[in-house]
Protein backbone atom coordinates (compact mmCIF):
# COMPACT_ATOMS: atom_id res chain seq x y z
CA UNK A 1 0.00 0.00 0.00
CA UNK A 2 1.05 3.53 -0.80
CA UNK A 3 2.12 5.69 2.07
CA UNK A 4 0.45 9.03 2.36
CA UNK A 5 3.13 11.82 2.77
CA UNK A 6 2.62 15.38 3.66
CA UNK A 7 3.41 17.89 0.99
CA UNK A 8 7.19 17.81 0.14
CA UNK A 9 9.22 21.16 -1.09
CA UNK A 10 11.51 19.59 -3.99
CA UNK A 11 14.79 21.26 -2.78
CA UNK A 12 14.44 19.05 0.06
CA UNK A 13 15.12 15.49 -1.88
CA UNK A 14 17.84 16.83 -3.70
CA UNK A 15 20.28 14.35 -3.11
CA UNK A 16 18.64 12.10 -1.15
CA UNK A 17 19.25 8.45 -1.13
CA UNK A 18 17.20 6.16 -2.45
CA UNK A 19 16.00 2.64 -0.83
CA UNK A 20 14.37 -0.30 -2.25
CA UNK A 21 12.21 -2.32 0.24
CA UNK A 22 14.58 -4.13 1.62
CA UNK A 23 16.21 -1.36 2.48
CA UNK A 24 19.67 -1.09 0.30
CA UNK A 25 20.13 1.99 -1.12
CA UNK A 26 19.52 1.97 -4.54
CA UNK A 27 21.00 5.36 -5.65
CA UNK A 28 20.63 9.17 -5.38
CA UNK A 29 17.79 11.34 -6.56
CA UNK A 30 19.37 13.92 -8.54
CA UNK A 31 15.98 15.16 -10.42
CA UNK A 32 11.97 14.68 -10.65
CA UNK A 33 10.27 14.54 -13.75
CA UNK A 34 7.25 16.41 -14.65
CA UNK A 35 4.75 16.68 -17.32
CA UNK A 36 3.11 20.17 -17.84
CA UNK A 37 -0.61 20.60 -19.04
CA UNK A 38 -2.91 23.04 -20.41
CA UNK A 39 -4.34 25.67 -18.77
CA UNK A 40 -3.92 25.75 -15.07
CA UNK A 41 -3.90 22.15 -13.96
CA UNK A 42 -0.71 21.38 -11.98
CA UNK A 43 1.94 19.47 -13.68
CA UNK A 44 1.44 15.51 -12.86
CA UNK A 45 4.92 13.94 -12.13
CA UNK A 46 6.03 11.16 -13.95
CA UNK A 47 8.85 10.04 -12.25
CA UNK A 48 12.01 10.73 -10.30
CA UNK A 49 15.77 10.43 -12.22
CA UNK A 50 18.28 8.33 -9.64
CA UNK A 51 21.88 8.32 -10.03
CA UNK A 52 23.08 4.76 -9.24
CA UNK A 53 26.40 3.71 -7.79
CA UNK A 54 27.79 4.02 -11.39
CA UNK A 55 26.84 7.17 -12.03
CA UNK A 56 24.08 6.20 -14.33
CA UNK A 57 20.99 8.28 -14.44
CA UNK A 58 17.79 5.69 -14.58
CA UNK A 59 14.30 6.78 -14.57
CA UNK A 60 11.76 5.35 -11.76
CA UNK A 61 8.26 6.27 -12.41
CA UNK A 62 6.07 7.31 -9.82
CA UNK A 63 4.33 4.12 -9.20
CA UNK A 64 7.34 2.35 -8.44
CA UNK A 65 7.73 5.35 -5.54
CA UNK A 66 6.04 4.67 -2.11
CA UNK A 67 7.59 6.55 0.04
CA UNK A 68 8.88 10.27 -0.32
CA UNK A 69 10.00 12.06 2.84
CA UNK A 70 13.08 14.73 3.36
CA UNK A 71 16.47 12.07 3.34
CA UNK A 72 15.09 9.37 1.89
CA UNK A 73 12.98 7.59 -1.17
CA UNK A 74 11.80 4.28 -1.27
CA UNK A 75 10.91 2.59 -4.40
CA UNK A 76 9.87 -1.44 -5.13
CA UNK A 77 8.95 -3.43 -8.73
CA UNK A 78 11.39 -3.98 -11.01
CA UNK A 79 13.64 -1.05 -12.13
CA UNK A 80 14.52 -0.68 -15.85
CA UNK A 81 18.30 0.37 -15.65
CA UNK A 82 18.38 2.06 -19.63
CA UNK A 83 20.16 5.46 -19.05
CA UNK A 84 17.86 7.95 -18.61
CA UNK A 85 16.92 10.17 -21.61
CA UNK A 86 14.51 13.43 -21.54
CA UNK A 87 11.95 13.68 -24.15
CA UNK A 88 10.42 17.11 -25.57
CA UNK A 89 7.31 17.06 -23.33
CA UNK A 90 9.34 16.44 -20.05
CA UNK A 91 10.48 18.92 -17.87
CA UNK A 92 12.77 18.68 -15.17
CA UNK A 93 11.95 20.09 -12.14
CA UNK A 94 14.78 20.78 -10.20
CA UNK A 95 17.39 21.60 -13.64
CA UNK A 96 14.31 23.53 -15.46
CA UNK A 97 11.41 24.96 -13.03
CA UNK A 98 13.85 26.72 -10.46
CA UNK A 99 15.16 30.26 -10.71
CA UNK A 100 12.44 30.61 -13.46
CA UNK A 101 10.90 34.63 -14.09
CA UNK A 102 6.80 33.76 -14.02
CA UNK A 103 4.06 36.35 -13.25
CA UNK A 104 1.35 36.28 -10.53
CA UNK A 105 -2.15 35.73 -11.96
CA UNK A 106 -3.73 38.34 -9.76
CA UNK A 107 -1.08 41.24 -10.18
CA UNK A 108 0.80 40.41 -13.36
CA UNK A 109 3.94 40.92 -10.72
CA UNK A 110 6.88 38.91 -11.98
CA UNK A 111 8.60 36.64 -9.40
CA UNK A 112 11.13 34.31 -9.35
CA UNK A 113 10.88 30.53 -8.44
CA UNK A 114 12.93 29.60 -5.42
CA UNK A 115 10.75 25.84 -5.01
CA UNK A 116 8.07 24.12 -5.91
CA UNK A 117 5.96 21.67 -3.66
CA UNK A 118 4.82 18.32 -4.15
CA UNK A 119 1.50 16.08 -3.00
CA UNK A 120 0.71 12.49 -3.59
CA UNK A 121 -3.17 12.64 -4.44
CA UNK A 122 -5.65 11.29 -2.34
CA UNK A 123 -5.86 6.98 -2.70
CA UNK A 124 -3.91 6.92 -5.65
CA UNK A 125 0.05 6.54 -6.53
CA UNK A 126 0.21 9.66 -8.61
CA UNK A 127 1.90 12.75 -7.55
CA UNK A 128 1.58 16.36 -8.92
CA UNK A 129 3.61 20.28 -8.34
CA UNK A 130 0.39 22.16 -6.24
CA UNK A 131 2.65 24.45 -4.72
CA UNK A 132 5.24 27.31 -5.68
CA UNK A 133 7.42 28.90 -3.71
CA UNK A 134 8.55 32.19 -5.01
CA UNK A 135 10.32 35.55 -4.25
CA UNK A 136 9.04 38.93 -6.20
CA UNK A 137 11.28 41.80 -7.77
CA UNK A 138 13.44 42.25 -10.61
CA UNK A 139 17.16 41.28 -10.25
CA UNK A 140 19.85 39.38 -7.80
CA UNK A 141 19.53 41.94 -5.22
CA UNK A 142 15.98 42.53 -5.17
CA UNK A 143 15.39 38.83 -5.37
CA UNK A 144 16.75 38.48 -1.80
CA UNK A 145 15.52 40.87 -0.71
CA UNK A 146 11.84 41.17 -2.08
CA UNK A 147 8.85 39.38 0.14
CA UNK A 148 8.85 35.41 -0.09
CA UNK A 149 5.82 34.04 -0.76
CA UNK A 150 4.25 30.72 -0.67
CA UNK A 151 1.18 30.07 -3.66
CA UNK A 152 -0.89 27.57 -5.70
CA UNK A 153 0.61 26.29 -8.62
CA UNK A 154 -2.34 27.97 -10.82
CA UNK A 155 -1.57 31.42 -9.42
CA UNK A 156 1.40 31.72 -11.58
CA UNK A 157 1.60 31.45 -15.36
CA UNK A 158 4.64 31.72 -17.56
CA UNK A 159 5.88 28.50 -17.37
CA UNK A 160 5.18 27.51 -20.48
CA UNK A 161 7.13 30.08 -21.85
CA UNK A 162 10.46 29.72 -23.74
CA UNK A 163 12.98 31.50 -20.45
CA UNK A 164 15.97 33.88 -21.50
CA UNK A 165 18.53 34.32 -19.09
CA UNK A 166 16.96 31.58 -16.29
CA UNK A 167 19.50 32.51 -13.43
CA UNK A 168 20.70 29.34 -11.80
CA UNK A 169 20.85 30.40 -7.62
CA UNK A 170 18.71 28.54 -5.92
CA UNK A 171 19.20 25.16 -8.58
CA UNK A 172 22.99 25.99 -7.53
CA UNK A 173 21.90 26.30 -3.84
CA UNK A 174 19.95 23.05 -3.88
CA UNK A 175 23.33 21.24 -4.72
CA UNK A 176 25.87 23.14 -3.09
CA UNK A 177 27.20 20.02 -0.96
CA UNK A 178 27.96 18.15 -4.40
CA UNK A 179 31.40 17.14 -5.01
CA UNK A 180 32.95 18.71 -8.91
CA UNK A 181 32.54 15.05 -10.21
CA UNK A 182 28.78 14.83 -9.18
CA UNK A 183 27.68 18.54 -10.02
CA UNK A 184 29.25 17.47 -13.31
CA UNK A 185 26.62 15.10 -13.89
CA UNK A 186 24.38 17.59 -12.79
CA UNK A 187 25.35 19.76 -15.39
CA UNK A 188 25.65 17.37 -18.47
CA UNK A 189 22.19 16.29 -18.12
CA UNK A 190 21.18 19.93 -18.15
CA UNK A 191 19.82 21.40 -21.96
CA UNK A 192 22.65 23.42 -23.03
CA UNK A 193 20.99 26.47 -22.19
CA UNK A 194 20.53 25.93 -19.08
CA UNK A 195 23.56 24.14 -18.84
CA UNK A 196 25.42 27.60 -19.64
CA UNK A 197 23.35 29.56 -17.50
CA UNK A 198 24.43 27.47 -14.38
CA UNK A 199 27.90 27.44 -15.33
CA UNK A 200 27.77 31.76 -15.57
CA UNK A 201 26.56 31.59 -11.58
CA UNK A 202 29.45 29.23 -10.37
CA UNK A 203 32.38 30.96 -9.04
CA UNK A 204 35.74 30.27 -11.25
CA UNK A 205 37.22 28.22 -8.87
CA UNK A 206 34.12 26.15 -8.72
CA UNK A 207 33.56 25.73 -12.84
CA UNK A 208 37.18 24.83 -12.67
CA UNK A 209 36.77 21.98 -10.81
CA UNK A 210 33.18 21.02 -12.71
CA UNK A 211 34.96 21.67 -15.94
CA UNK A 212 37.64 18.94 -15.13
CA UNK A 213 35.32 16.26 -14.25
CA UNK A 214 33.26 16.79 -17.56
CA UNK A 215 33.37 14.97 -21.33
CA UNK A 216 35.14 17.30 -23.77
CA UNK A 217 32.38 18.07 -25.78
CA UNK A 218 31.08 19.68 -22.78
CA UNK A 219 34.27 21.55 -21.49
CA UNK A 220 34.32 22.82 -24.97
CA UNK A 221 30.93 23.63 -25.32
CA UNK A 222 31.14 25.89 -21.72
CA UNK A 223 34.29 27.05 -22.36
CA UNK A 224 32.82 28.30 -25.88
CA UNK A 225 30.11 30.39 -24.33
CA UNK A 226 31.90 32.17 -21.09
CA UNK A 227 33.29 35.62 -22.25
CA UNK A 228 37.21 35.46 -23.47
CA UNK A 229 38.11 37.20 -20.19
CA UNK A 230 36.28 34.79 -17.53
CA UNK A 231 37.41 31.88 -19.72
CA UNK A 232 40.97 32.32 -19.63
CA UNK A 233 40.10 33.00 -15.57
CA UNK A 234 38.45 29.49 -15.63
CA UNK A 235 41.48 28.09 -17.41
CA UNK A 236 44.30 29.76 -14.76
CA UNK A 237 42.13 28.03 -11.87
CA UNK A 238 42.08 24.78 -13.40
CA UNK A 239 44.93 21.97 -13.27
CA UNK A 240 47.41 23.06 -15.65
CA UNK A 241 47.21 19.27 -17.33
CA UNK A 242 43.04 19.59 -17.31
CA UNK A 243 43.81 23.41 -19.00
CA UNK A 244 46.42 22.08 -21.39
CA UNK A 245 43.80 18.93 -22.04
CA UNK A 246 41.00 21.47 -23.07
CA UNK A 247 42.97 23.75 -24.82
CA UNK A 248 44.41 21.12 -27.19
CA UNK A 249 40.52 20.17 -28.36
CA UNK A 250 40.14 24.29 -29.35
CA UNK A 251 40.93 25.97 -32.88
CA UNK A 252 44.39 27.46 -32.84
CA UNK A 253 43.01 30.98 -33.38
CA UNK A 254 41.00 30.40 -29.95
CA UNK A 255 43.60 28.87 -28.13
CA UNK A 256 45.83 31.39 -29.05
CA UNK A 257 44.07 34.42 -27.79
CA UNK A 258 43.03 32.17 -24.64
CA UNK A 259 46.47 31.81 -23.97
CA UNK A 260 47.35 35.57 -24.49
CA UNK A 261 44.91 36.60 -22.23
CA UNK A 262 45.92 34.14 -19.26
CA UNK A 263 48.96 35.30 -16.82
CA UNK A 264 52.30 34.62 -18.57
CA UNK A 265 53.27 32.30 -15.71
CA UNK A 266 49.84 30.27 -16.05
CA UNK A 267 50.10 30.18 -20.27
CA UNK A 268 53.51 29.08 -19.94
CA UNK A 269 52.76 25.90 -18.03
CA UNK A 270 50.26 25.31 -19.84
CA UNK A 271 52.11 25.90 -23.39
CA UNK A 272 55.09 23.53 -22.38
CA UNK A 273 52.32 20.18 -21.21
CA UNK A 274 51.08 20.91 -24.60
CA UNK A 275 54.47 20.63 -26.28
CA UNK A 276 54.20 16.91 -25.32
CA UNK A 277 52.48 14.37 -27.11
CA UNK A 278 49.07 13.34 -25.25
CA UNK A 279 49.79 9.59 -23.97
CA UNK A 280 53.00 10.56 -22.91
CA UNK A 281 54.76 11.25 -19.09
CA UNK A 282 54.94 14.82 -20.40
CA UNK A 283 51.40 15.31 -21.81
CA UNK A 284 49.90 13.71 -18.55
CA UNK A 285 51.86 15.19 -15.74
CA UNK A 286 50.93 18.47 -13.92
CA UNK A 287 53.18 20.84 -13.35
CA UNK A 288 52.61 21.09 -9.48
CA UNK A 289 53.87 18.81 -7.48
CA UNK A 290 55.26 19.74 -3.73
CA UNK A 291 58.63 20.90 -4.61
CA UNK A 292 60.94 21.27 -1.40
CA UNK A 293 64.84 22.40 -1.23
CA UNK A 294 67.51 20.19 0.55
CA UNK A 295 67.41 22.05 3.45
CA UNK A 296 63.61 22.19 4.33
CA UNK A 297 62.59 20.28 7.46
CA UNK A 298 60.51 17.50 7.73
CA UNK A 299 57.81 19.90 9.50
CA UNK A 300 58.33 21.86 6.13
CA UNK A 301 56.86 18.78 4.19
CA UNK A 302 53.87 18.50 6.29
CA UNK A 303 52.42 22.11 6.43
CA UNK A 304 52.94 21.65 2.32
CA UNK A 305 51.29 18.36 2.42
CA UNK A 306 48.20 19.59 4.43
CA UNK A 307 47.48 22.07 1.59
CA UNK A 308 43.66 21.64 1.21
CA UNK A 309 43.82 22.04 -2.40
CA UNK A 310 46.02 18.97 -3.08
CA UNK A 311 44.56 15.91 -4.69
CA UNK A 312 45.54 12.98 -2.15
CA UNK A 313 47.89 11.70 -5.17
CA UNK A 314 49.40 14.87 -5.23
CA UNK A 315 49.56 14.84 -1.65
CA UNK A 316 51.47 11.81 -1.15
CA UNK A 317 54.51 12.20 -1.61
CA UNK A 318 57.44 15.56 -1.71
CA UNK A 319 59.99 15.98 -4.18
CA UNK A 320 63.56 17.45 -3.45
CA UNK A 321 65.31 19.33 -5.63
CA UNK A 322 67.86 21.97 -6.11
CA UNK A 323 66.75 25.42 -6.71
CA UNK A 324 65.04 26.91 -8.17
CA UNK A 325 61.83 25.13 -6.49
CA UNK A 326 59.39 25.44 -8.96
CA UNK A 327 59.03 23.10 -12.24
CA UNK A 328 61.48 23.06 -14.23
CA UNK A 329 63.58 22.54 -11.03
CA UNK A 330 66.93 22.55 -10.32
CA UNK A 331 68.60 18.93 -10.20
CA UNK A 332 66.30 16.37 -8.74
CA UNK A 333 67.58 15.03 -6.11
CA UNK A 334 65.06 11.97 -4.47
CA UNK A 335 61.55 11.76 -3.16
CA UNK A 336 59.96 11.45 0.11
CA UNK A 337 56.19 9.52 0.79
CA UNK A 338 54.19 11.04 2.80
CA UNK A 339 54.22 7.89 5.38
CA UNK A 340 57.94 8.44 5.42
CA UNK A 341 57.24 12.02 6.93
CA UNK A 342 54.72 10.76 9.34
CA UNK A 343 57.71 8.43 10.86
CA UNK A 344 60.26 11.15 11.32
CA UNK A 345 60.94 13.76 13.38
CA UNK A 346 60.02 17.02 12.77
CA UNK A 347 63.23 18.82 12.36
CA UNK A 348 64.62 15.86 9.86
CA UNK A 349 65.57 17.32 6.49
CA UNK A 350 63.94 15.82 3.65
CA UNK A 351 67.79 15.13 1.95
CA UNK A 352 68.74 13.19 4.58
CA UNK A 353 65.25 11.23 4.16
CA UNK A 354 64.66 11.02 0.10
CA UNK A 355 64.72 7.67 -1.85
CA UNK A 356 67.12 8.34 -4.41
CA UNK A 357 66.99 5.11 -5.76
CA UNK A 358 63.73 5.14 -7.47
CA UNK A 359 64.62 6.06 -11.32
CA UNK A 360 62.36 8.77 -12.75
CA UNK A 361 60.72 9.31 -15.86
CA UNK A 362 61.35 10.95 -19.02
CA UNK A 363 58.91 13.10 -20.76
CA UNK A 364 58.54 10.96 -23.66
CA UNK A 365 57.44 7.68 -21.80
CA UNK A 366 54.83 6.34 -23.13
CA UNK A 367 51.50 5.49 -20.82
CA UNK A 368 51.93 1.72 -20.95
CA UNK A 369 55.32 2.54 -19.57
CA UNK A 370 53.87 4.86 -17.18
CA UNK A 371 51.23 2.63 -16.29
CA UNK A 372 54.13 -0.48 -15.74
CA UNK A 373 55.89 2.23 -13.89
CA UNK A 374 53.19 3.14 -11.01
CA UNK A 375 52.61 -0.75 -10.60
CA UNK A 376 55.99 -1.60 -10.25
CA UNK A 377 56.68 0.81 -7.63
CA UNK A 378 53.12 1.08 -6.05
CA UNK A 379 53.19 4.55 -6.32
CA UNK A 380 50.14 6.89 -6.43
CA UNK A 381 52.67 9.56 -8.70
CA UNK A 382 55.26 9.33 -10.64
CA UNK A 383 58.78 12.01 -11.20
CA UNK A 384 59.37 13.33 -14.75
CA UNK A 385 62.51 14.65 -15.04
CA UNK A 386 64.35 16.08 -18.12
CA UNK A 387 67.77 15.38 -20.01
CA UNK A 388 69.69 17.98 -17.59
CA UNK A 389 67.94 16.31 -14.44
CA UNK A 390 65.81 19.23 -13.53
CA UNK A 391 62.03 18.00 -12.29
CA UNK A 392 59.42 19.04 -15.20
CA UNK A 393 56.49 17.36 -13.00
CA UNK A 394 54.65 14.51 -12.02
CA UNK A 395 52.36 11.94 -13.28
CA UNK A 396 50.00 11.02 -11.19
CA UNK A 397 47.35 7.59 -10.76
CA UNK A 398 44.08 9.25 -11.57
CA UNK A 399 45.60 11.39 -14.77
CA UNK A 400 46.76 7.70 -16.08
CA UNK A 401 43.29 5.89 -15.12
CA UNK A 402 41.90 8.91 -17.23
CA UNK A 403 43.67 7.80 -20.14
CA UNK A 404 43.43 4.24 -19.30
CA UNK A 405 39.08 4.51 -19.19
CA UNK A 406 37.42 4.10 -22.63
CA UNK A 407 36.84 8.38 -24.10
CA UNK A 408 33.37 7.84 -23.33
CA UNK A 409 33.54 6.33 -19.38
CA UNK A 410 32.30 9.93 -18.24
CA UNK A 411 29.23 9.83 -19.92
CA UNK A 412 28.75 5.83 -19.53
CA UNK A 413 30.21 4.97 -16.23
CA UNK A 414 30.79 1.36 -15.29
CA UNK A 415 29.03 -1.58 -16.53
CA UNK A 416 27.82 -4.89 -16.20
CA UNK A 417 28.14 -5.96 -12.23
CA UNK A 418 27.54 -2.20 -11.02
CA UNK A 419 23.74 -2.50 -11.72
CA UNK A 420 23.50 -5.77 -10.37
CA UNK A 421 20.73 -5.50 -7.35
CA UNK A 422 19.84 -2.28 -7.97
CA UNK A 423 15.63 -3.70 -8.88
CA UNK A 424 13.52 -3.70 -6.36
CA UNK A 425 13.17 -8.18 -6.64
CA UNK A 426 17.02 -8.48 -6.91
CA UNK A 427 16.33 -9.54 -10.41
CA UNK A 428 17.99 -7.92 -13.62
CA UNK A 429 16.06 -4.57 -14.89
CA UNK A 430 13.21 -5.45 -17.18
CA UNK A 431 11.79 -2.44 -19.69
CA UNK A 432 8.95 -0.19 -18.16
CA UNK A 433 6.26 -0.27 -20.09
CA UNK A 434 6.27 3.61 -21.62
CA UNK A 435 9.63 4.07 -21.26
Amino acid sequence: MAVVTPRVFVSHLAGSAVFDPHGDQVGRLRDLVALLRVGDRPPRLLGVVVEVISRRRIFVPMTRVTGVESGQIIITGVVNMRRFEQRTSETLVLGELLDRRVRLVETDEEVTVLDVGIIQLPARRDWEIDKVFVRKGKGRALRRKGEALTVEWSAVTGFSLEEHGQGAESLLATFEQLRPADLAGVLHHLSAKRRAEVAAALDDDRLADVLEELPEDDQVEILGKLKDERAADVLEAMDPDDAADLLSELPEEEKERLLALMRPEEAADVRRLMSYEERTAGGLMTTEPIVLRPDATVADALARVRDPDLSPALAAQVYVCRPPDETPTGKYLGLVHFQRLLRDPPFTLVSSIADTDLPALPPDTPLPEVTSYLAAYNMVAAPVVDESGALLGAVTVDDVLDHLLPDDWREDGLHGSATAGMTGDGGPGKAEHGR
